[in-house]
């Protein structure tokens, strides 16, 4: 007897010799001829079995070749089975191999244990671990920009925010990781992640344009006949109609019912077609909610009529009621000439009113108006607040900008009037009503010098030379103008003060102007003592006080303003000739404050309602300015040129593009007060303006080179917590030159 053969391993996948073994199996005729010897050594048999086979040969040729064929057969399907086996083997190890990665995986520090590091977590290659991964959904990975964590996991505990790398760091894991080309990052979930040779294939592929193949070459073959039972069979094919033998007591049945149809016995959809019926017969004219299916027209409310105003009062006021000729001219006028269809008449109380005699009639002609009068439904046009109201950013995203009090310069006993910052940053001058100018070390608060004057002097304005080459300041008394050097001036600002003041007479030739103005240099040594090394005297009397000073930005002229001064209240004095000279004689109006242009020969000068350009070159007026404002308090020009800024009294802040229009492009009404003072930053897109309300308000204002996109403003925060002194707020505000700090 053969013995009986074991049933092939299956693993799902059948190999390239297999197929030729069933090739040759199938091929009887094709079979070489076996000897006798090769079939017991081969297939196992034992010695019976080849006398069985010798007995087989004798019987006749026949059943030799059978035998033959049949010993082909055991040998091929014993070397068939080994290779089956050996494959399983190698399968069982693999299975064995990942069973054991997987419980490594199982054992690794969780979320909340004490010996979890997320940057373990987030450096591993591991796609596995479906524990700790992100499910933040589809929302934006800027919402947790500000966050510790980037996300929560399914027990819904936050996972925490991976550590960034610098760009050292970066550079240092790029050189040392050789992994490091082909590592990619997922911000989704935090992780780290090395492509593999296949995904950089399929980059390459796409790269070269090579689409992927739809199945793979190597596992084409379908193992169909296997010893598994499945339980969804491979082969589903339907039943074909042919094989379908319809009932023949079903169709008896069914001509049955389609002859009583026809006849009339049997009715279809009688009792929907009444209950349409009657749906369709009534229905609520005024209900909106019902089916537009033949309704007609869409209703059209009806107008409503006019409310009654004072006039039908029982007790109206005396200015509505009417004299004894307006009473009589009424009554001649006809139903139709008449405003009203009645006088207004007084009663002492609402239970002496009688009924109206009219009301029936106007309730009728009311009737007839809503049945007769043609109405027509206007359809508005869809209004988008969102559309019209402009895109903004958050001030959060316009940072640096002052938002919180950092240094309190104390000292002064009176009301600060004015104050200023040298062009580096490092001093500040300030001017008040105790008489005293104050000089500050910025950064540390504390107060280095202080310039006294006689008691009862009132320092109104106070600025620094604009020139970083020299440290000077302009101090505006009452009645005379001081240039001041600090003693912190380095040699070389010395030097170029020297060249400033080299001219030592006066050189105005004007009699008006000598009449007004005249140049001294001091002469006492505590004046000298003090850094006083001009002194500009005012000879207007108390009533026209110096108010205001202004320097141009190269530092050679200086502007001074008397606002009360009926004429020539403007003032521009030239430090190296000692000239003095008036840009126009007199105004219509009083003259608030002058500014200069920052790069350009432009001269602006602030009347009462309307600002001023002139062109000092041409020396004519370029364009008048209308902001609209009552009275105008302050002004100041952007360091670009091209826009302007005005504060006035009338709580009002007034943006000028002057390429664009001589009106405002914005007008900004934040303050409770007036305004007193407005500043631009030099270098950032920052102004400010301070009032009477104990506020200032930053703003961005950011200026395009493109003349086609219109500047930007955006309010982005209101300092509070400023004393008010009888009545008065913040009386000046003034940025810091390179930093982004206001004073």
């Amino acid at each position: 007897m053969m013995k009986k053969r074991k049933q092939p391993v299956d693993d799902g996948e059948w190999p390239e010799e297999m197929e030729t073994q069933l090739a040759k199996s199938n091929r009887v005729a094709d079979l070489p001829s076996v000897s006798d010897d090769d079939d017991e050594e081969d297939s196992g048999l034992d010695g019976s079995m080849g006398s069985d086979v010798d007995d087989a040969e004798d019987a006749g040729s026949g059943d030799s070749d059978a035998s033959e064929l049949l010993d082909a057969r055991h040998h091929d399907l014993d070397e068939t089975e080994r290779e089956f086996m050996e494959r399983a083997e190698r399968i069982r190890q693999q299975e064995e191999a990942e069973a054991a990665e997987k419980s490594k995986e199982d054992n690794r520090p969780q979320p909340g244990d004490a010996d979890w590091d997320p940057d373990l977590f987030y450096d591993s290659d591991d796609s596995e671990n479906e524990r700790t991964l992100t499910t933040i959904g589809d929302v934006p990975l800027r919402w947790y920009e500000d966050m510790d964590h980037i996300g929560y996991d399914l027990e819904g505990h936050p996972v925490a925010k991976p550590q960034k790398q610098d760009l050292i760091d970066e550079f240092i894991s790029l050189n040392e990781n050789p992994q490091s080309w082909r590592t990619v990052y997922d911000e989704k979930s935090g992780r780290r992640i090395v492509l593999s040779a296949k995904d950089m294939e399929y980059i390459r592929n796409l790269d070269r344009g090579i689409l992927p193949e739809k199945y793979d070459a190597d596992k084409w073959f379908i193992p169909v006949a296997t010893n598994n039972i499945d339980v969804m069979p491979t082969n589903a094919t339907p039943e074909p109609k042919r094989r379908f033998i319809p009932s023949r007591w079903e169709a008896k049945r069914i001509r049955k019912l389609a002859y009583a149809i026809k006849k009339g016995w049997i009715k279809i959809d009688d009792k929907d077609k009444d209950e349409k019926k009657k749906q369709d017969q009534f229905y609520l004219v005024w209900d909106q909610n019902t089916s537009e299916e033949n309704r007609g027209p869409e209703r059209i409310p009806a107008p409503k009529p006019r409310l009654p105003g004072h006039a039908e009062s029982y007790n109206p006021p005396e200015e509505y009621l009417p004299t004894e000729e307006e009473a009589a001219a009424w009554n001649a006028l006809t139903p139709a000439e008449r405003n009203v269809n009645y006088l207004p008449q007084k009663f002492s109380s609402l239970r002496t009113v009688p009924s109206y005699k009219n009301y029936q009639k106007e309730r009728f002609e009311r009737c007839l108006d809503l049945y007769l009068c043609a109405r027509v439904k206007r359809k508005k046009a869809p209004l988008d607040i969102n559309k019209l109201t402009p895109q903004l950013p958050k001030p959060a995203d316009l940072k640096p900008f002052p938002a919180a009090e950092s240094i309190v310069y104390t000292g002064h006993t009176g009301r600060v009037r004015s104050v200023s910052v040298d062009p580096k940053g490092q001093w500040m001058l300030s001017a008040a009503d105790d008489s005293s100018v104050r000089l500050w070390d910025v950064r540390s608060g504390r107060c280095t010098k202080v310039w006294r004057f006689p008691e009862g002097t009132v320092v109104y304005s106070v600025q620094f030379n604009p020139s970083s080459e020299v440290l000077l300041a302009a101090v505006a008394l009452a009645d005379q103008l001081l240039i001041l050097e600090p003693p912190f001036a380095t040699p070389s600002q010395k030097i170029n003060a020297e060249k400033l003041f080299a001219t030592e007479s006066d050189n105005n030739t004007n009699e008006t102007i000598k009449a007004l103005v005249s140049w001294q240099k001091p002469t006492q040594a505590e004046d000298v003592a003090n850094g006083i090394r001009l002194r500009i005297q005012y000879h207007r009397g108390d009533k026209a006080a110096l108010k205001s000073v202004v320097w141009h930005y190269r530092g050679d002229y200086v502007a001074t303003v008397c606002p009360d001064a009926s004429h020539n209240a403007v003032l521009i004095h030239q430090l190296t000739k000692r000239m003095s000279q008036s840009p126009f004689k007199k105004t219509k109006t009083k003259v608030q404050c002058v500014k200069f242009h920052p790069t350009k020969p432009f001269f602006f000068a602030a009347l009462q309602r309307e600002v001023r350009v002139y062109n000092l070159m041409k020396q004519e007026l370029t364009k008048t300015l209308d902001p609209g404002v009552q009275w105008i308090s302050c002004i100041d020009v952007h360091p670009g040129g091209d826009n302007l800024i005005v504060g006035s009294y009338d709580k009002k802040v007034c943006w000028f593009d002057l390429d664009l229009s001589v009106k405002p492009y914005k007008v900004m009404r934040y303050h409770e007060y007036c305004i007193r003072a407005v500043n631009f930053h030099k270098r950032y897109p920052l102004f400010a303006s301070c009032s009477d309300d104990g506020t200032a308000q930053i703003f961005h204002g950011m200026v395009y080179n493109d003349l086609l996109t219109n500047a930007m403003i955006v309010p982005l925060k209101i300092l509070r917590g400023h004393e008010l002194r009888d009545e008065l707020g913040v009386l000046d505000v003034i940025f810091h030159p390179t930093q982004p700090w206001v004073f």
